[in-house]
């Protein structure tokens, strides 16, 4: 068995774990007596079903430190924010993403991304995407090594989105989103058939956006405040398998991402932006559980383990149960943390990007991701360049970590646009 198959296979098992065992059980290290003095100072971090969601496809956002929900609109604001979609000022476009995935230890792990829009003759616009996660080849062995199979783990989602104009300045967004995992091919894992993972979700966006506004001089600026709550919808379950009277399951990464952005149009041929991104995940944080304390004859006390009611439930010491419903779910994830506010604030990660435009030709960017060492420690730069040319742009994003390894580290991701509106005009001019 080669290297890139051990690790590929590592990712794999860890993803199918997370499937049938409650994240929560994590905490299962905390005593009773010391549960309230530790609860902040330990590594708390939330898992969800599908992640590849909420991983940032194109390469205009990636070079801006992943911050996109108020950035100007374009081809790909159908996974930022669909109501950016109202503001386009082109017919229609297509954007075409790739992203190479852990390419510095396996080279067949990657994330394609597909958008396209199309602006009605009244105030909305129509968008749809594909995004496809490929995880590479994996061989499948069983407790004693011998294989039993290969197969291609892949996920997908398909989205349909609008967003329209209410007024001049204020727009509303909504898309629909139907989701695909197959991470096992049916294997049976412990003893229980596998299946692929399906669900529906939801986005729903609003947009205020101002470009009137005026400096100093000839100097004007644009403003825009965004608001994007997307993967509203159901669990996903990779098995039928039942615990104490619940199917295993798991919540989508329903995220809300809030952000801001200021663009300076300096002079006729030079701009600036500068915007700012803030995220949570609207799902139950894990609590602490009570552990079973006992005495044995030589008055030590010994940890037995998580400790369970009479339903077989584990008891929670700290926070909430989290198996709970997707409403109860997302409104309570604001008060759910078993640190209580602190821990609530440190669940919030922020994103920075610049990005400077020249004649609207060439494009510079950079960013930053900052992310609590207690939810998962992401934390890094990012940098990017964009070109326009006629009919077509192309723009590349470049990934550096400060703190952890990060999977898209010493990778170059690119995004090819298609500007339909231009070319119809190129082939006005030529006659054609």
């Amino acid at each position: 068995m080669t290297v890139s198959t051990i690790l590929k296979k590592t990712i794999f098992t860890s993803s199918v774990v997370f499937c049938f065992i409650n994240s929560g059980l994590a905490q299962s290290g905390n005593y009773n007596s010391l549960a309230g003095q530790q609860v902040n100072n330990n590594l708390n971090t939330i898992t969800t079903a599908v992640p590849f969601l909420i991983i940032t496809p194109d390469s205009r956002a990636g070079g801006m430190g992943d911050a996109g929900v108020a950035s100007s609109p374009d081809v790909n604001s159908i996974h930022w924010n669909a109501s950016k979609l109202a503001f386009v000022d082109k017919k229609m476009g297509i954007g075409v993403s790739y992203t190479p995935w852990l390419r510095a230890l396996v080279p067949d792990i990657n994330l394609a991304y597909l958008s396209w829009y199309y602006k009605t003759k009244k105030r909305g616009t129509v968008a749809a995407s594909l995004r496809y996660f490929s995880l590479g080849d994996i061989t499948f062995t069983d407790i004693n090594g011998n294989t039993i199979g290969q197969f291609r783990p892949n996920e997908y989602a398909i989205d349909v989105a609008y967003g329209v104009k209410l007024a001049k300045q204020f727009s509303v967004g909504g898309a629909v989103r139907f989701i695909n995992s197959n991470l096992t091919g049916g294997t049976f894992v412990d003893g229980a058939a596998t299946k692929p993972g399906r669900a529906v979700a939801v986005d729903i966006s609003a947009l205020w956006r101002n470009d009137k506004i005026r400096l100093s001089g000839k100097q004007k600026a644009i403003a825009a405040i965004g608001l994007n709550i997307s993967n509203i919808g159901s669990k996903v379950s990779y098995s039928d398998r039942v615990s104490n009277g619940i199917a295993s399951s798991n919540f989508l990464p329903i995220n809300m991402r809030l952000g801001a952005s200021l663009t300076f149009e300096m002079d006729d041929y030079n701009s600036i932006s500068i915007e700012v991104d803030a995220n949570k995940l609207l799902v139950p944080t894990p609590p602490v559980y009570k552990h079973n304390i006992v005495t044995d004859t030589s008055g030590v006390q010994v940890d037995k383990g998580v400790l369970y009611d009479a339903s077989g439930s584990p008891v929670v010491l700290l926070g909430k149960d989290p198996n709970r419903g997707i409403t109860e779910g997302i409104f309570g994830s604001f008060n759910d943390a078993p640190g209580g506010t602190k821990e609530e604030l440190r669940e919030i990660n922020y994103g920075v990007g610049l990005e400077y435009w020249y004649n609207k030709l060439f494009a510079v960017r950079a960013g930053y991701f900052y992310e609590s060492p207690y939810k998962g420690n992401r934390k890094f730069f990012t940098l990017g360049a964009g070109v326009k040319y006629n009919v077509f742009g192309l723009d590349f994003a470049y990934l550096i970590p400060t703190q952890q390894r990060n999977p898209l580290e010493n990778t170059l991701r690119f995004t090819l646009t298609f500007d339909f509106d231009a070319f119809k005009a190129q082939n006005e001019a030529t006659g054609e």
